[in-house]
């Protein structure tokens, strides 16, 4: 932290500031350790290793460098999204690389946010066209960076856009291609796997660019060398069943990372809730997807298993954080508030519903929150201190086993439906990219920035920069705050 401040002092002698190896006995012994013995014998080496690479340096000098005044953002998200539309808005060149067919992120999925109950769509959608129509942004979706090389000011990227087949300067978003494909067991991803899409697709009526893709794994011409009822029918002629990989190689000065999160899989660790078998057992976006009226239920919530309407509902708080046993260690942020959300749209669409929330603690730290909080508990949801032990099936309902610690004993639940809130976790692929771009992630898999207090945007590697949720948990105005954060260090490095 404090090497900068050294070498500068140092220039202002007859020793070359280059000459300069710290020790760190502070942060990476002191400070770290309890053993004091082992303390001291680190120190020693730490001390033996920064003499001999003293002894062995060479005097440096600095030099100018042109600086290619265009930024990468690698995610599509509401935090890239911010990050490129601020620096668009300075003059300057911007590339946003999303793996998705279409930017918008998890927010794109959530019917409403808290604490204003604002139209997630409504307030997002106006974003994604300002992304699509800014002269200054260029939009690779449905790609993914391959490669890095250069330094700061001076990165050269490989750019691999995956085969969509179709040709998306072709295609007009018209759907004609997805009402007559006669694949329609697709899982669809973008509704959770709640229901099914067909082979050729467009996400979501409002995804930018809106653009068809076809999913090869399903598609019978592909994959049988049969059907191209999609060809027959595009008025451009914008369907290419050869389609292949594009790689571009583009030129960058400054790179953010917005790469996103993901929901644990908590199937895979908590067996006792059921582990996936019932199907009336959600996570947070299943239950978006539900309550959304683009969503698959038209925004009526029903039970996946047979339709019917649920008249009582558990959710289940911090599944997966908070459990160093057997999810991670970590507060999650925005579960607290997540499901005072979605007791409070429960309860609006179904009157006559109970809704019970098993919780650990309850955390609401921002503006209006804790209000927030306390109005979804004035709705009817009732607030259970405790965890849930066990969920079985016990006919047509669920059985909820858990404790109420403010009272001092166990609690059974008939539920009809229940909702985990599960934790958030870094992108499948965060962790990968972290590598390819050559800066640190902690033990979670979080990117890690700088310093935690000073350099919060920052990462080890200048000219790369954190945006959102590639750094940790984050509810979206914290989100769109830091982006804009790593926007302005962009900017103030290109101007």
């Amino acid at each position: 932290m404090h090497e900068l401040t050294w070498r500068n002092l140092l220039s202002q002698t007859k020793i070359n500031p280059y000459m300069l190896e710290v020790a760190n006995l502070r942060e990476q012994c002191s400070w770290v350790h309890t053993d004091y013995d082992e303390a001291t014998a680190k120190a020693k080496e730490l001390v033996r290793m920064a003499v001999a690479k003293v002894d062995r340096n060479v005097p440096l000098f600095t030099q100018q460098i042109p600086v290619n005044k265009r930024a990468l953002v690698v995610g599509g998200g509401i935090a890239g999204m911010q990050a490129a539309l601020d620096i668009a808005d300075a003059g300057y060149q911007v590339t946003i690389v999303e793996r998705e067919a279409t930017i918008g992120g998890k927010m794109a999925k959530l019917d409403k946010t808290f604490p204003t109950i604002d139209c997630s769509s409504c307030v997002l959608a106006p974003k994604m066209v300002d992304v699509a129509q800014n002269p200054n942004i260029t939009l690779y979706a449905h790609s993914e960076v391959e490669s890095i090389s250069g330094f700061v000011g001076n990165f050269t990227v490989k750019i691999r856009k995956r085969a969509t087949y179709v040709d998306w300067d072709k295609c007009t978003g018209c759907g004609t291609c997805t009402e007559k494909c006669p694949t329609k067991n697709v899982p669809d991803a973008f509704n959770e796997d709640i229901s099914t899409c067909r082979a050729i697709n467009i996400p979501f009526p409002q995804a930018i660019p809106k653009k068809a893709t076809i999913n090869p794994d399903y598609c019978r011409k592909i994959k049988e060398g049969k059907c191209g009822v999609c060809a027959k029918v595009c008025p451009t002629g914008a369907i290419n069943y050869e389609d292949v990989d594009k790689v571009t190689t583009e030129t960058y000065g400054a790179v953010v990372l917005a790469t996103g999160y993901d929901l644990i899989k908590w199937q895979d660790i908590y067996p006792e809730y059921g582990g996936g078998a019932y199907p009336d057992v959600i996570d947070g976006l299943h239950f978006e997807r539900l309550v959304n009226a683009s969503g698959p239920t038209e925004g009526h919530i029903l039970r996946p298993s047979d339709g019917k309407e649920p008249k009582s509902v558990v959710i289940i708080k911090c599944v997966g954080s908070r459990d160093p046993n057997k999810g991670r260690a970590y507060c999650s942020r925005a579960c607290c508030m997540y499901g005072a959300k979605h007791a409070h749209q429960y309860l609006d669409k179904v009157k006559d519903g109970r809704c019970y929330v098993f919780y650990m603690d309850v955390r609401t730290p921002g503006r209006r929150y804790d209000e927030f909080y306390m109005q979804a508990k004035n709705d009817g949801a009732l607030y259970l201190r405790g965890r849930v032990s066990k969920i079985y099936r016990e006919g047509d309902h669920l059985v909820v086993l858990g404790n109420d610690t403010i009272m001092g004993e166990n609690v059974q639940v008939d539920a009809d439906m229940v909702v985990v809130e599960t934790a958030m976790v870094p992108s499948a692929k965060s962790r990968e990219t972290a590598m390819l771009f050559g800066v640190q992630c902690d033990e979670d898999g979080w990117i890690t920035e700088a310093h935690p207090k000073l350099r919060p945007v920052e990462t080890a590697s200048r000219g790369i920069y954190l945006a959102g949720a590639a750094q940790g948990p984050k509810d979206i105005p914290d989100t769109v705050a830091q982006a804009g954060a790593a926007a302005s260090k962009v900017i103030g490095m290109f101007s």
